[in-house]
């Protein structure tokens, strides 16, 4: 009989992977469609039916909600046929308004730890700040400011200011990140959505994203704080809540510190296994490309314990009904 950690490995080289694969595949049949929500819908029951299928005893504790407002894939689901506890942080369609208008860099995404080691964090706002990996440790600090953010990174790298790019959220509420960095001649990239990708950028030289920062979703903080657990980097982030409806989630989700400063380990501790399938064509992943009988899919599948990176190129035959 597999080891725990055994059947984990194996997850992370096949089954992660064919789970992301599948919710990209449904999901990639709404592209451009102009329909986000049958999108979603798509990836979401394509995603679960591959979990349910898994020999894990799994708990989502990152997922489309609460119960209540989330039919499938809702925070505190469980998935899988019994086996080993796992915890899962998903989202079957990182950027629906990405597949819904045709544009770049929609993902499917899952992460997976053993049980309790991923922040059981609420649907509320997180203030981010990530890098790659490759700087001192604390490099970065949420609490300083943008201009001197930029210009620590920049002296690390021996390289000017100007030479540095941050990925931010293209949103109202980032204009004083947008202003600060431009005062230090950085460059900016903004993206309309998918801050999971945002922040996974980092980790790849050839994206020329050396920071990501700003306020976006709390599940998909811890999303990309799995990623970088698997291939090196620096992340800190805060819950921000809006009302005390938000605050009373937090407290429901056991956490008691509301204004806490959490890092990497704080985020995704243990041994975290990562996956994601292109839906539409990106920096990182090409999008999935349909064929006459065939479906073609790129996705990455990662482990923090061997730090293994696997791109895995997919031909299969489209399934007749």
């Amino acid at each position: 009989m597999a080891t725990q950690e055994g059947y984990l490995d194996r997850i992370l080289t096949i089954e992660l992977g064919r789970c992301t694969e599948a919710a990209a595949v449904a999901a990639s049949t709404m592209i451009g469609r102009g329909d986000k929500e049958s999108a979603d819908q798509a990836a979401v029951t394509a995603l679960r039916d591959a979990l349910n299928v898994l020999s894990i005893d799994g708990t989502v504790v990152i997922g489309e909600g609460e119960r209540d407002e989330a039919p499938m894939l809702y925070i505190g689901e469980k998935v899988g046929q019994g086996g080993p506890k796992v915890d899962i942080a998903l989202d079957p369609l990182e950027g629906t308004t990405l597949t819904a208008k045709a544009m770049s860099n929609a993902l499917a995404v899952v992460a997976m730890a053993q049980g309790g080691t991923l922040l059981h964090s609420p649907d509320v706002y997180m203030q981010k700040i990530a890098v790659g990996p490759g700087y001192p440790e604390g490099i970065v600090d949420i609490d300083a400011s943008t201009e001197d953010n930029i210009l620590v990174l920049a002296k690390a790298k021996n390289v000017a200011p100007s030479d540095i790019t941050l990925c931010v959220l293209d949103r109202d509420r980032h204009q004083p990140i947008i202003d600060a960095a431009r005062k230090v001649d950085a460059r900016v990239f903004l993206i309309p959505d998918g801050d999971v990708a945002g922040v996974f950028h980092t980790t790849e030289p050839s994206t020329g994203i050396d920071m990501y920062v700003g306020t976006g979703g709390a599940p998909e903080g811890v999303l990309a704080a799995a990623a970088l657990r698997c291939v090196g980097g620096q992340m800190q982030g805060r819950l921000l809540f809006r009302n005390d409806d938000e605050r009373g989630r937090a407290e429901k989700a056991g956490i008691t510190d509301l204004d806490r400063k959490y890092d990497l380990l704080d985020l995704a501790s243990g041994d975290v296994m990562f996956a994601a399938t292109g839906v539409t064509n990106g920096s990182m992943l090409k999008g999935v490309q349909w064929e006459s009988g065939r479906v073609r899919t790129q996705t990455v599948v990662m482990r923090s314990k061997t730090g293994t990176v696997r791109y895995i190129d997919a031909i299969s035959n489209i399934p007749t009904k």
